[in-house]
């Protein structure tokens, strides 16, 4: 319903002392706290020592979990997802973690990202005769690890990770410990903390760590995998990190929380240098800023403050439209936007407004958007996005939409401005969006210059299209 990129997940991974044994608890304040990442399905997986317990479904999390059903899920080691799947795969099959039963025991594995080589992956367990139950590349990940050889989980994830191609970021649960790996590019987002009354927790951002009491140690790693232990972490680097780095661009331009850290920095600040650093390539002669809420709204407070024009509130949004099973008409659909987001006319009516929003995908919401602002009486529009063009689709864990649907793909940047019918649009340039974040390398800037990390499968640079990104 809304044009942005969509994060693929997140994930959590924590254990605790025997003692403990209202760790989902833990688990399921950590995931919602990752809620944003991903509200089509969720998924917690815990260990007490001796057996495992699983339960994951399709919807929110406050949908899937309940007092009774944590109640039943007693442990002091465990893992948690909330997953985000592209359109037909919102399926309970492809909903995580997934658990297996192995010659070492139970096996359940969490997954933010998407490995490119996936399918040739799957095509070797099909030929050595293992059943396939979803279209998941996670599912590949864990039915691998089952049979890969080393005497500890460890050794095993270490000897999988020079297999895996891609972006990965996941969570292991087995009967006796938690373990957390990171792809060597480091694409996504994971973070390892430690918890005041002993024991470590991992997620997909430091915001969820903190919700439980933890202190941020480190991000791990790239090509790195740890296992978390009660008093202490042991870590294998896996793999050396490659060189140069792929971080994802757009954990500081959308996904992640602005209280979040990503690679060392508070999203929060980078959002609004990238505000900064728009009001000087493109000032303008307005009368207010308003950002798109939320994750615009740091960048608005830094383009008022470069410009001197006063910053306010144009548009309230409904924070509990979420994403709904109860699908809108055909009309509903096409202004979708009405749903999310009411305009304040008081801020509007009759004036020249500069609009901070932080990406356009496929322009659709974008062009509704300009509508509804129009409609409540702005008199002058200025868009401006805190990054470049988004030419090229995500094979990293994104959903970016295909070449055919980017509209910067297809239209030049004035084209777009007459197509959006606004007075003025401008995105951030590449140099400017890398000195808003302080570093001129070590990030992936796929989307928008098409020079990827890794080597894809031709027929994705051809499609624009993953089959199954998780």
């Amino acid at each position: 319903m809304i044009d942005s990129p969509n994060e693929e997940c997140g994930v959590f991974g924590i254990a605790t002392p025997p003692t403990h044994q209202d760790i989902a608890r833990l688990v399921f304040y950590g995931l919602y706290a990752l809620q944003h990442r991903g509200q089509e399905a969720a998924g917690i997986a815990v260990s007490d020592g001796k057996t495992t317990h699983l339960h994951k479904g399709l919807g929110l999390v406050a949908q899937t979990f309940n007092e009774a059903i944590m109640a039943g899920m007693s442990g002091h080691l465990a893992i948690g997802h909330t997953r985000y799947s592209t359109t037909g795969s919102s399926t309970l099959a492809n909903a995580q973690p997934f658990r297996i039963e192995t010659r070492h025991g139970p096996l359940a594995l969490a997954h933010n990202g998407n490995l490119v080589n996936a399918s040739a992956l799957r095509s070797e367990l099909l030929d050595q005769g293992v059943g396939l139950t979803s279209t998941s590349d996670s599912e590949v990940l864990v039915l691998m690890l089952a049979a890969a050889p080393g005497k500890t989980w460890l050794e095993r994830i270490a000897a999988c990770m020079p297999r895996w191609k891609g972006a990965y970021s996941l969570v292991v649960l087995t009967r006796e410990g938690v373990y957390a790996a990171r792809d060597p590019w480091g694409v996504r987002p994971l973070t390892i903390g430690r918890l005041p009354d002993g024991g470590h927790a991992v997620a997909s951002e430091t915001g969820a760590l903190e919700v439980i009491g933890c202190d941020a140690i480190r991000e791990v790693r790239p090509g790195e995998a740890v296992a978390l232990h009660e008093a202490a972490l042991i870590v294998r680097q896996a793999l050396p990190p490659s060189a140069p780095l792929a971080l994802c661009t757009f954990e500081h331009i959308y996904f992640s929380r602005p209280d979040s850290l990503w690679d060392g920095q508070l999203v929060y600040d980078v959002r609004k240098r990238l505000g900064k650093m728009l009001a000087v390539e493109a000032p303008a002669q307005a009368d207010v800023v308003i950002p798109v809420p939320d994750t615009s709204v740091p960048a608005a407070i830094g383009y008022a403050e470069e410009s001197g024009l006063p910053f306010n509130e144009g548009l309230i949004q409904n924070r509990y439209i979420g994403r709904t099973f109860i699908q809108p008409s055909q009309a509903m659909r096409r202004a979708g936007v009405f749903l999310k987001f009411n305009p304040i006319p008081s801020v509007l009516n009759g004036r020249s407004v500069v609009v901070l929003d932080d990406s356009i995908v496929r322009g659709t919401t974008s062009a509704h958007l300009v509508s509804m602002l129009r409609q409540a009486g702005a008199r002058e529009i200025h868009l401006r996005l805190t990054c470049p063009p988004i030419r090229h689709p995500c094979f990293m864990g994104v959903d970016m939409a295909s070449y055919d649907e980017l509209i910067a793909h297809r239209h030049s940047v004035d084209e777009i401005a007459q197509l959006l019918q606004v007075d003025s649009l401008h995105y951030l340039s590449l140099e400017g969006m890398m000195a808003a974040i302080g570093s001129s390398s070590g990030y992936c800037n796929a989307c928008f210059t098409g020079e990827y990390p890794f080597a894809l499968n031709p027929i994705f640079t051809k499609t624009g299209f993953e089959p199954n990104p998780e």
